[in-house]
């Protein structure tokens, strides 16, 4: 199928880019607004996943350096981040072949969790470094790094979010969970654009403008993540997720 060139396609694109960069960059989630937006141009779904994944790559590299120099980010996971691009890669590869309706009945049920977990947690606050892990837990973190890393690459949309939430269960508060997420879900993007580019499945003419735009909301996003603090990022992210399921419903139910 050949893509035809639109303005109007190119001017909503990025529009949708800058919304769902700078959501992205405060409580993740941004995919929920950027591929629905792809997908509404009428670029096949491949390509909509491939290029959307390269202006959301850049797009994280704005808000992960951002979070990086205000020290938000744990210096020690870093090396384990190739798990995040091998799991992108591999699931960047299954997308090519398989339905995502099975994946988008897991994204409401977690959801839904994520949700009643976060307004049943009033307090955010705690250490801003891990003191110890166990054994178990570390094995925990790494399986998470690849599993969400390959869900990324699959579909995409709320990953940012499902890393937030497992980096506070591991002990981080949310402004260092931000950070970390940042960071893995930077290592899939570039597992999944690599992939989607050796796959010939991406559209530069709209996928570099709207990833430029990326960068502006990434990091107008995560400035005010790091200086508004927990008081603005907890509404914001009940909301973000409130809206992330009803997207969801919407799509499996009524759509």
């Amino acid at each position: 199928m050949e893509i035809v060139f639109s303005w109007t396609n190119l001017a909503f694109l990025l529009a949708a880019g800058f919304l769902g960069s700078f959501v992205d960059a405060v409580v993740g989630g941004g995919g929920m607004i950027t591929l629905p937006a792809w997908m509404a141009t009428g670029v096949p779904m491949a390509y909509a996943l491939g290029s959307n994944k390269l202006a959301a790559m850049v797009g994280t590299i704005a808000s992960f350096f951002t979070f990086l120099r205000s020290g938000k980010v744990d210096l020690h996971l870093l090396r384990y981040m190739p798990l995040s691009i091998l799991g992108s890669a591999v699931g960047a590869f299954l997308a090519a072949y398989l339905p995502d309706t099975l994946m988008r009945y897991i994204v409401v049920a977690a959801l839904v969790g994520i949700a009643v977990y976060t307004y049943m947690k009033k307090n955010w606050s705690g250490s801003d470094e891990i003191v110890h892990f166990s054994r178990g837990s570390f094995a925990g973190m790494l399986l998470m790094l690849f599993g969400l890393g390959a869900y990324d690459g699959f579909f995409g949309p709320g990953t940012g979010t499902f890393l937030i939430f497992g980096f506070l269960y591991f002990g981080y508060n949310f402004i260092s969970a931000a950070g970390n997420a940042k960071a893995s879900n930077l290592a899939s993007n570039i597992g999944g654009v690599v992939t989607f580019l050796l796959l010939g499945k991406l559209y530069f003419a709209y996928a570099i403008p709207m990833a430029l735009m990326e960068i502006v909301g990434a990091r107008l996003g995560a400035k005010i993540a790091i200086h508004k603090g927990i008081g603005f990022i907890r509404p914001l992210y009940l909301t973000v997720t409130v809206l992330l399921i009803g997207k969801q419903v919407y799509d499996i139910f009524i759509h």
